[in-house]
C-alpha cells in the first residue's frame, strides 16, 4: 500500500480542481528509509555510505489502481551499513525536492557493506485507493 504525501495532495486536488495547474516532474527518485516517510515528509531518508536515490524511473500506466516500476530500480553497494531497509519514497528530485508518495517494502532487508539493494521491475507498486 501507498499513500499520497500531503504535498502531492494539494496539488492534485488544485489540479482537479481547476485552482491551479499541476506540472509534473521532469524524473522521479525513489529513496529509501528505515523508518516510514510520514505524509508531511517526516522521516528520515538513508544518509552517507554510498547511499543515493535513483532517478529517472519509469513506471507504467495506471490500471486498476496501481501502477509499477518497468525496469530495475538498483541502488549501489554500500560502503558501510544502511541498517534495515523497509520504507520507500518517490521524490520529485534527485535530493531535497518533495516527497510524493511513499510506502513500504513487501520485505526488509538489512543492508550492509557490500550489499546491493534491487527493486526488480514490477515489484514497486504505488497505488491508489
Amino acid at each position: 500500500m501507498s499513500a499520497m504525501s500531503d504535498y502531492l495532495e494539494g496539488k492534485f486536488l488544485d489540479h482537479v480542481l481547476s485552482t491551479t495547474s499541476y506540472t509534473m516532474p521532469s524524473a522521479v527518485y525513489v529513496g529509501l528509509s528505515t523508518v516510514s516517510f510520514g505524509d508531511d515528509n517526516s522521516g528520515t531518508e538513508l544518509s552517507g555510505n554510498g547511499y543515493v536515490r535513483q532517478g529517472d524511473v519509469a513506471f507504467d500506466a495506471a490500471s486498476g489502481g496501481v501502477a509499477d516500476n518497468t525496469s530495475n530500480i538498483e541502488f549501489p553497494a554500500a560502503t558501510g551499513s544502511w541498517g534495515t531497509v523497509a520504507f520507500w519514497g518517490i521524490f520529485d528530485a534527485s535530493s531535497s525536492g518533495n516527497l510524493l508518495i511513499h510506502g513500504a517494502l513487501s520485505s526488509s532487508k538489512t543492508i550492509s557493506t557490500g550489499d546491493i539493494l534491487r527493486i526488480s521491475a514490477g515489484d514497486l507498486d504505488v497505488t491508489a485507493a
